[in-house]
C-alpha cells in the first residue's frame, strides 16, 4: 500500500488491532517492509491518533513478550521434521 504515510499508519493500526497481527504479518499483507510498518505504528501513529496508538502498543507489547515462545516452537518444529526425515 503506497500513499500518504499518515493514512497508511491508520490502516495498519486498524488491521493490526482487528486481527491481532504481528508487524511481520501486517508487512506481508500490505506489501511493505517490517521497518516501515514499525515506524508507521510506533512513531507516526503516536502523533496522529493517540487512541489507535494505545491499541497497537498493547499488541506490540504482547507480541514482544511472546516472541521467545514462538521462536522456540519454530525451532522445535524444525528439528522434529529433520528427525522424521532421517
Amino acid at each position: 500500500m503506497k500513499g500518504l504515510p499518515e493514512e497508511r499508519a491508520v490502516h495498519l493500526a486498524l488491521y493490526m488491532i482487528e486481527n491481532k497481527a504481528t508487524v511481520r504479518q501486517a508487512a506481508k499483507v500490505f506489501g511493505i517492509s517490517k521497518s516501515t510498518v514499525h515506524k508507521d505504528v510506533a512513531q507516526r501513529l503516536k502523533k496522529i491518533n493517540g487512541v489507535l496508538y494505545a491499541g497497537v502498543k498493547e499488541i506490540l507489547d504482547e507480541n514482544k513478550a511472546e516472541r521467545h515462545i514462538r521462536g522456540g516452537e519454530a525451532t522445535r518444529n524444525k528439528y522434529k521434521s529433520e528427525t522424521a526425515e532421517a
